[in-house]
């Protein structure tokens, strides 16, 4: 049996499901539609059983995502355990007194996105075993250097460098995993590896609590052992995922003891036969770039900056807010962060199950976006201190269940090894974008009751929601089209674009470095640059 190419895209139809597969029986008919019931993925099975095939994801399951999971763990920790330190003692320290913390905050983030979009080339030539393993051990070495530093300026020069490392791991790891599985097997992966990461923000307060009994020895305090620690496990997992880490499936490069040649193929085949671009085209740098060329690409990474706007404010402060707005002491509020993204990750497996199971992306980000909504005027408004703590598990839910599921909606939606790469690199750069948002939006003069803060991250749920629906009917009226013959969906070596796409990647680009430079140049943060921000950022989405 011969196959065809169908040119599809994988998108959302009026009920949020996905319809169409990438290969089809060769017919002297015309294509099917893409809801033809004779569509159907098709891949050589190599000879082996269902169970031998459920036996081989299982195995690239635990090498794979496991392993990106554990170094994303210790990648969250690493980037978000200033709260955990502020509240130990650095901010009287280092004297961090004004904007100083929010700085420092910020930092981070501008080379962590100047420094993004070449990262996901990067790994396609170096492999992820070298350039992953890498940074990780040259991170967790900076990480240990933070715990010595004498002066706030050493710590926020520290944070520079630190994104320009840390800058090259989110986005190969997103890339990374969605050359392996199918469409729909993509969710449950990406909900694992975020997962992960919430565990170590669920466990990294208690951990910087118990760290904090180290004070006195050696003559540090308990804060400076939190980074000494913490950059102590960094490096040894680097260097476990130098020998743990698997490469591209396509790749010839050898792997420690993971699978033969056969399985590899078979592993090939199956995602070839889902979407029809398992091998990558040899690099072209204009047709890398003309990938931004594609609007539908900058509305995912917009989904993203909403997303990672709450979940790096709450990773930035919600110890804080627990200590200052609800009361608390710092041994409790460290604590306490732990049952709320304990709670995420229950949530966060359970829609993307869902989301695998029923085809479902769209629905599942906008029910995630209206747990936010609920929750934050609850966390932020009701007198009593103990529902306003169970606002924060609505919010902490619905913003980190988001982030996985951004994640296979833009995986769903994309063909195109490179395409895919651009797509991974500007989704996580505009993440980054959201995360500067997120340092910014809650600031130390709007104590105790943090109300601006509330409100940018109410907009930003409420802005995901209008480009999600804005998408689910895009796709829902291209299916359409496509069923009657008027149009071809995305090719695997098409661009789609529609010429706009570079005009958003530029201008929003040149307001991140406005901003960035009006922030050095006057030495704080202005009031009105979160809400600009926002409300810029917004007006180009558009």
């Amino acid at each position: 049996m011969s196959l065809v190419k169908e040119k599809t895209q994988s998108s959302d139809n009026v009920g949020g499901a996905y319809s169409e597969a990438a290969y089809k029986v060769k017919s002297d008919a015309p294509l099917a539609s893409s809801s033809s019931a004779e569509v159907a993925i098709a891949a050589d099975d190599f000879g082996f059983t269902p169970e031998e095939q459920k036996a081989i994801i299982a195995r690239v399951d635990r090498r794979l995502v496991l392993t990106v999971g554990a170094m994303y763990c210790v990648s969250l920790m690493d980037r978000t355990n200033l709260g955990a330190a502020n509240i130990a003692g650095m901010g009287t320290d280092l004297k961090l007194i004004g904007d100083r913390y929010s700085i420092i905050s910020l930092v981070f983030f501008i080379t962590y996105v100047i420094f993004q979009p070449p990262s996901t080339v990067v790994v396609r030539k170096l492999g992820p075993r070298i350039h992953l393993a890498l940074i990780t051990l040259l991170w967790g070495s900076l990480m240990i250097g933070m715990g010595f530093v004498k002066e706030w300026q050493q710590l926020a020069a520290l944070r520079v460098i630190l994104g320009i490392l840390e800058a090259g791991f989110f986005p190969s790891c997103v890339y990374l995993l969605s050359t392996w599985y199918t469409r729909y097997e993509v969710g449950k992966r990406n909900s694992v590896f975020y997962m992960v990461g919430c565990v170590a923000a669920a466990f990294a307060g208690i951990l910087a609590y118990g760290i904090m009994q180290m004070a006195g020895l050696a003559g540090l305090n308990g804060w400076r052992w939190i980074f000494i620690m913490e950059g102590i496990l960094t490096c040894l997992l680097g260097v476990a995922g130098y020998w743990l880490l698997v490469d591209f499936p396509d790749s010839k490069r050898n792997t420690w003891k993971f699978i033969g040649q056969r399985e590899r193929d078979w592993i090939c085949a199956r995602v070839q036969a889902d979407r029809g671009d398992v091998k990558a085209q040899p690099f072209n740098l204009v047709k890398y770039l003309h990938a931004g060329s594609d609007l539908k690409i900058w509305a995912y990474a917009m989904i993203f900056f909403n997303t990672t706007t709450t979940t790096y404010a709450l990773a930035y402060f919600l110890p804080i807010i627990l200590n200052e707005n609800m009361g608390f002491t710092v041994g409790q509020a460290q604590c306490l962060v732990a049952p709320p993204y304990a709670f995420a990750g229950i949530v966060m497996y359970g829609t993307s199950w869902l989301g695998d199971k029923y085809h479902l992306r769209g629905p599942v980000i906008a029910v995630n976006m209206l747990l936010i909504i609920i929750g934050l005027p609850i966390m932020g408004f009701h007198p009593n201190a103990n529902l306003r703590y169970f606002g924060v598990f609505l919010v902490t839910a619905g913003a980190n269940s988001n982030v996985p599921a951004a994640m296979s909606y833009q995986a769903n939606n994309i063909r195109g090894q490179w395409k895919r790469a651009f797509c991974s690199a500007t989704f996580v750069s505009f993440g980054g974008i959201g995360g500067i948002a997120g340092s910014l939006v809650f600031r130390s003069q709007d104590k105790p009751d943090y109300k601006p803060g509330l409100y940018a991250c109410i907009a930003t749920s409420l802005l995901n929601l209008i480009i999600v629906t804005g998408l689910t009917f895009t796709f829902w009226r291209a299916n359409k089209k496509a069923d009657r013959g008027e149009i071809e969906l995305e090719d695997a070596e098409v661009s789609t674009g529609t010429g706009y796409g570079f005009l958003f990647f530029f201008s929003s680009f040149f307001l991140f470095f406005f901003f960035t430079a009006l922030t050095l140049i006057l030495g704080r943060l202005p009031a009105w640059v979160p809400v600009y921000l926002l409300v810029a950022m917004t007006f180009e989405c558009f």
